[in-house]
């Protein structure tokens, strides 16, 4: 088996990719973590309109070192800062806009996601206090659901599978995958492979993954020429 810890993609690489999608005025939600990473990387020309779940619309990016407002935090408790048009507003009214089907998108980790576009993506408590959080309103209310994730656990078992076997955070509702090996779609209960790493063949990465990967033409190179932390 190939050693992919030589050719996957970093985090930020991963995040980069996923940022190439989103188009100039779409209202975004990033998750905890991992995904706010996204906000780092807009392409020139475009800008998202991201949301948070304590209730702050259209800000800006992460201050420099020193200059955080505390004041001014996101969901994940990292500090941003304010853009023209910035609006605060409850919590109340934040969840509103998420139930309201008025996300375009919702960028989010997982520790699992099954063939059928299940996720699996909460803390069962170890190591802390186990909650599903704002995610299953983000995952049943926003009009699309990407995930982003090693394409592999720690052990080496596969994130992409047949069946969670995880608790569920949301039930049929991931469109695509962004993995450090590949971006998968999830189409009529299937893989549907788009990209790879071009250093790794259609044979091993299908031997990383836990359901079948499909394709239903040409298979793109998955290329991050940037060279991010």
């Amino acid at each position: 088996m190939i050693d992919i810890s030589r050719i996957k993609l970093s985090n930020a690489q991963i995040a980069w990719r996923a940022a190439q999608d989103i188009a100039d005025g779409a209202y975004v939600n990033l998750g905890i973590g991992f995904p706010e990473m996204v906000a780092r990387f807009q392409p020139e020309g475009r800008q998202a309109i991201f949301h948070t779940e304590n209730g702050v619309l259209d800000f800006g990016p992460a201050p420099e070192p020193g200059a955080e407002d505390w004041d001014l935090i996101n969901a994940g408790k990292k500090a941003i800062t304010l853009r023209p048009g910035t609006s605060f507003f409850h919590h109340a009214d934040s969840f509103a806009m998420v139930r309201g089907g008025h996300l375009d998108l919702a960028v989010l980790g997982a520790f699992e996601v099954a063939q059928n576009g299940n996720l699996a993506n909460w803390s069962t408590g170890k190591g802390g206090i186990p909650a599903v959080g704002g995610a299953m309103d983000l995952v049943q209310s926003a009009k699309r659901i990407a995930v982003l994730t090693d394409h592999v656990t720690k052990t080496g078992a596969p994130k992409l599978v047949d069946r969670c076997t995880l608790p569920l955070t949301g039930v049929a509702c991931v469109t695509r995958v962004y993995s450090s090996l590949a971006v998968v779609d999830i189409e009529s209960g299937h893989f549907v492979l788009r990209e790879k790493v071009a250093a790794i063949s259609f044979d091993d990465l299908q031997a990383l993954t836990g359901a079948p990967l499909h394709t239903d033409g040409p298979v793109a190179d998955l290329i991050c020429t940037k060279d991010l932390a």
